[in-house]
């Protein structure tokens, strides 16, 4: 029995692994989602919380969750194909066999089979594609490559299906921005599928919410601003909706409206983290526009107005992390604002937290190393602990903009220490890892045996200056 359900495709055996993802936190967006999701796929959604509830040990729940997503099916699909049963038979199939009824378990193994026999033999299921794609969407950000290619594979299926097209947009635009990436205009792929997917689904207010933020990114703001609108009017009380046309708002310098889409979309889910970051980046926003406003004056009202600001945007950003407690940027723009209201201990704590994670990724470290040496170097008045840090964040080889202000930060902090003390070894030492990491091999050997000259003894630069001869 065992291998004829390692062969169900379903969430069972999509490999979703429990340390990418926090199963509260994913419960609790997929019940919002059931709620306020306008889709006659919402069945999908029934079938991960199902999945989500083996996570969490409720078979109870995961049952009835399965007996949900089977009466959307029918209610949606009364004289369609039997393949859209197939992922949650397949799901019915493992939760039985884990509360050991087998018996139970079989019977459901054999419907996934007969359904594969008729009308015809069949192998590949463009729902069972676009199933998982979704699935591996909501999951967890690093499944957005698997599930850019799962959409694609039930688009060569069914190459006019909207939701398959909305679907793949959507991967290709995550994928485009994920943790903060910069996508120039000559590589976006987005922007022709995102206009592909309004054109196949009209209807669907979210998509073309998307396709106004890649319009936007690419400075054609106004263009983007008419298919904002199209979309409000379209879906007007859609929480989904409204965090995207915030959002879009918030990047156009109108936070005040901005706050009044989000204010509307946080009643309506109170405790989603998505929408109370979004909350504390317009907060921030205007605490530092006012902060330079003001740089001249000091006035009380002005100082309450920053104040009051500042707490709003801790306020909110506090309430990210109770919320989603996995949301790792949330904790550095936290962190980082709490460095603004002088709370240096809470700061610190809420570094070490993040830096605690076990499952952070390059892109997540890069960012965390950078902002934590900021933060040695401007508050804590340690320089080398800065150094430490902006180090870390540069031997992390992928190309985010962290990076490249840890090199300039490394380069000022060398050319200062030097500037200070020209036998300094170690400001030498510090340039030339600046040079090594820039390619300048030259110029990096050159500022090791200054190093050298100045701290003749020190084994570190004697390897560096070995390895950098060797490249040449």
């Amino acid at each position: 029995m065992k291998l004829r359900l390692l062969q169900l495709k379903c969430h069972f055996t999509w490999k979703l692994l429990l340390k990418d993802t926090d199963p509260d936190e994913l419960a609790d967006r997929l019940y919002d989602q059931v709620t306020f999701l306008v889709t006659k796929n919402k069945y999908m959604v029934y079938n991960l919380l199902s999945y989500v509830m083996h996570l969490k040990g409720d078979y109870t729940q995961a049952i009835a969750h399965l007996k949900q997503a089977e009466e959307m099916i029918k209610e949606n699909n009364p004289t369609g194909t039997d393949q859209k049963y197939l992922v949650t038979y397949g799901n019915y199939a493992w939760v039985f066999y884990y509360l050991k009824q087998y018996e139970d378990s079989q019977k459901y193994i054999d419907k996934v089979e007969q359904i594969y026999k008729e009308p015809k033999d069949i192998t590949d299921v463009a729902e069972i594609y676009g199933e998982k794609a979704w699935t591996l969407l909501k999951f967890c950000g690093q499944y957005y490559e698997e599930a850019k290619q799962c959409f694609l594979k039930a688009l060569e299926l069914e190459p006019e299906d909207p939701e398959w097209n909305s679907g793949y947009a959507t991967a290709v635009y995550r994928l485009e921005g994920f943790n903060g990436r910069k996508c120039p205009a000559s590589e976006c792929e987005s922007l022709e599928l995102l206009e592909r997917a309004v054109e196949k689904n009209p209807n669907d207010a979210v998509v073309k919410s998307l396709l106004a933020l890649k319009l936007q990114d690419l400075n054609r703001t106004a263009k983007g601003k008419i298919y904002i609108e199209e979309a409000i009017n379209q879906a007007p009380s859609s929480p989904y909706l409204l965090r995207y046309v915030a959002k879009f708002y918030r990047r156009s310098g109108m936070e005040d409206e901005a706050l009044c889409v989000l204010q509307t979309a946080v009643d309506l889910i109170p405790t989603s983290g998505f929408l109370h970051h979004q909350i504390g980046l317009c907060y921030r926003n205007k605490y530092f526009k006012d902060k330079k406003r003001f740089r001249n004056g000091n006035s009380q009202t002005e100082t309450e107005k920053l104040n009051d600001l500042l707490q709003n945007t801790l306020f909110h950003f506090e309430k990210v992390l109770e919320y989603k407690k996995t949301f790792v940027y949330a904790y550095i723009d936290l962190a980082n604002m709490y460095c603004e209201a002088k709370e240096y201990k809470k700061a610190e704590d809420t570094f070490k937290t993040v830096m605690a994670f076990t499952t952070l990724i390059d892109e997540e470290k890069q960012q965390i190393y950078y902002n934590y040496g900021r933060f040695k170097e401007y508050y804590m008045k340690s320089k080398s602990e800065a150094i430490n840090y902006y180090k870390k964040s540069v031997q992390i080889t992928v190309c985010m903009k962290e990076r490249e202000f840890s090199v300039k930060s490394l380069k000022r902090i060398a050319s200062k220490k030097i500037q200070n003390d020209i036998h300094d070894a170690e400001g030498f030492a510090l340039l030339g890892f600046v040079h090594k990491i820039n390619g300048e091999i030259n110029d990096a050997i050159d500022c090791f045996e200054k190093a050298l000259k100045y701290d003749p003894h020190n084994a570190e630069y004697v390897s560096e200056l070995c390895e950098l001869k060797m490249v040449i």
